[in-house]
């Protein structure tokens, strides 16, 4: 090489301008993933998705109030949607989508209320995760209440560290008086606040949640302190020995580990980015740190609350159904390890690992779902799902059980979503890889130098 070659100056991209292609990349990946899950992927209407759905479409066309069990909190705010389909001659497309819009609407709010709190790159991939690697991906093709409630409790919570306090408090109480089992959590997330500010008016919080359940109660079911469950909820008598015990009769030591390590509904699997450490990364983001806080408080109260549920399983509803609100500090982590990295190979190791699943949890859900599961589970049709082999095998996972069984038939739109959320996956993971390859090649060099210097 020349000495004039060698002086050159070697051109590099400025930092502003990769910073803006990275945005514009990402903005582009998100809004072209929302559109995929709208127009692309099937949507489920079975199970409590329907009867909701159902109960929203008596009370609209004939005005009935229904009783059930299921509260109306979340679907009636889908009634516009249910208005515009009406209007155009599609009610079903259009309500049958709501848990999208309320995910599509989250994300924006959560972007503009902590664009100016937190590092923007480091926002914009807490989001890819929620969209494209996380249990959100799923949910969001059904009706089930879980989705209102998750995104309410993010929504507020989001809110409160903005310094919108009391509308972001009033904003996750109604996301509770959706999933009244859900106060628990309430009162941690509560508990942590009042510690943290040291005020104890916040305890009225909790009071607005319950008279919130309290007064649909009364105006549904004529008693504040009719539940809708007081009659015979309990599952079908199994081999497992604490089957077809009524309300919260499970013992919490079981329940706790199944939904931490079952195959079939562990927080393990479907969330693994909620057990990675990521405190010491967050020492001088004092919103990040504050919010990772509130959401792990609130995870805590589901856990311990739906550990001791008969059925804490969620039944034959894919993954963890009753935690889904774990997806949002389990994405958060991974998009902090991600963007702050440690100098450690053993730590970016972990973190892609995480990341890897985390993405397969998320287009197993949105493409694969739990749909072929059930014909194992269920192979006389009586319904006997809460058998072992279903919850905690690992060949019988909803993540693992096309790989077994090939996988139902896609459209043509999962193969498009599938092949689309795949090169997402690889954008995620690039630079946690190529950290770990540096890491790598730098032990490599390190073992080789050591190893010229010995005299043989």
């Amino acid at each position: 090489m020349s000495i004039r070659a060698a002086e050159r100056p070697t051109k590099r991209v400025p930092r502003e301008v990769a910073n803006r292609l990275a945005a514009t990349v990402e903005t582009v990946l998100i809004i072209i993933g929302f559109a995929g899950m709208l127009f692309l992927l099937p949507r489920l209407d079975w199970g409590d998705g329907s009867i909701r759905y159902h109960q929203l479409r008596a009370l609209l066309d004939q005005g009935t109030v229904p009783e059930g069990k299921y509260s109306m909190v979340g679907p009636l705010f889908s009634a516009p949607l249910w208005l515009i389909g009406e209007i155009g001659g599609a009610p079903d497309w259009w309500t049958l989508r709501y848990n999208l819009f309320l995910l599509v609407s989250g994300v924006v709010f959560v972007w503009f209320a902590l664009r100016d709190l937190l590092p923007r790159p480091l926002l914009r991939r807490f989001i890819l995760l929620l969209i494209f690697a996380s249990m959100f991906a799923h949910h969001q093709l059904g009706y089930n209440g879980e989705m209102f409630t998750a995104i309410l409790v993010l929504s507020g919570s989001v809110a409160l560290v903005a310094g919108r306090t009391w509308p972001g408090w009033l904003t996750v109480a109604i996301g509770v008086a959706n999933t009244p089992a859900t106060l628990p959590a309430l009162i941690m997330m509560v508990a942590k606040w009042v510690w943290d500010v040291r005020r104890l008016r916040w305890v009225l919080v909790v009071l607005t949640a319950v008279g919130l359940v309290m007064a649909e109660a009364w105006l549904r079911r004529g008693s504040p302190l009719a539940t809708g469950y007081e009659g015979d909820d309990r599952g079908n008598r199994t081999i497992m020995p604490y089957s077809g015990l009524p309300g919260f009769s499970y013992p919490i030591f079981f329940g706790v580990l199944s939904l931490i390590l079952s195959f079939g509904k562990g927080l393990l699997f479907f969330a693994p980015g909620l057990f990675l450490p990521v405190r010491q990364r967050l020492r001088d983001l004092a919103a990040g740190r504050q919010l990772y806080d509130l959401w792990l408080a609130f995870v805590i109260g589901l856990l311990l609350l739906y550990a001791m549920y008969w059925s804490w399983s969620g039944s034959s509803f894919w993954g963890p159904r009753y935690l889904l609100f774990a997806a949002v500090p389990a994405a958060f982590v991974l998009a902090v390890r991600s963007h702050r990295p440690a100098d450690s190979a053993g730590a970016d190791l972990v973190t892609v690992l995480a990341l890897g699943l985390s993405i397969w949890v998320g287009l197993n859900g949105a493409v694969f779902g739990d749909v072929d599961v059930p014909k194992v589970c269920w192979p006389d049709g009586a319904g006997q799902y809460e058998a072992p082999i279903c919850f905690y095998t690992p060949e019988f996972s909803a993540l693992w059980y096309p790989f077994v069984a090939g996988g139902k038939p896609l459209s043509t739109g999962q193969w498009i979503y599938l092949t689309y959320g795949l090169a997402v996956g690889v954008y995620l993971l690039a630079g946690p890889l190529l950290r770990l390859v540096g890491h790598l090649r730098t032990w490599a060099g390190f073992a080789t130098a050591r190893i010229r210097a010995v005299h043989w």
